[in-house]
């Protein structure tokens, strides 16, 4: 079973899954696109209303309960001719945890907190060397789109339009 916890970047759960997330990213990052770029998620940016941060709660390779993941939304500032938009960050799962859909849950918990925030729009950006993430935001509606800031590390840009209701949580597992 997975759940999902609201969490302060600084928390140390947070704190750990994010330096597994980013020497992860560092590891099997492309050679030709140079060294991967940490960028520290800002505490005040993942905050509500401005936005959140979800620690997943799954389990170890034990079977025992363990925090296995993470990911975040941030409100991104508004921009001339474009709706309320916000961003997911930071998504991650370790592993032992992939394949098993907690990706797909995350993605959605957080679209859910999106919509309750106002959203219209959800952005986020990846590397092609992630294909499974570009799979998962594709078949979860995302399209892609020009790119929105300059983050080094990226290579696509996604974006997915928000409605009411749009967001189905009958399969979502309830988070603390």
């Amino acid at each position: 079973m997975v759940s999902f916890r609201e969490v302060d970047v600084t928390d140390r759960a947070a704190q750990s899954l994010l330096d597994e997330y980013f020497a992860s990213r560092a590891l099997g990052f492309p050679e030709d696109m140079g060294q991967y770029e940490v960028n520290r998620p800002d505490p005040v940016q993942f905050r509500a209303p401005r936005g959140v941060f979800l620690v997943v709660e799954g389990e170890d390779l034990a079977g025992d309960a363990a925090d296995v993941g993470c990911g975040g939304i941030r409100m991104l500032p508004t921009m001339q001719d474009h709706p309320l938009r916000y961003e997911v960050k930071h998504l991650f799962l370790q592993p032992h945890t992939r394949g098993r859909g907690y990706g797909r849950l995350l993605l959605a918990e957080l679209e859910r907190r999106a919509l309750a925030f106002g959203a219209h729009e959800l952005v986020l950006d990846t590397n092609a060397s992630l294909e499974a993430a570009g799979r998962l935001y594709r078949s979860s509606g995302y399209t892609e789109t020009e790119p929105y800031n300059d983050n080094r590390n990226a290579t696509h840009w996604f974006v997915k339009s928000l409605q009411p209701g749009a967001v189905s949580s009958q399969d979502a597992p309830r988070s603390t």
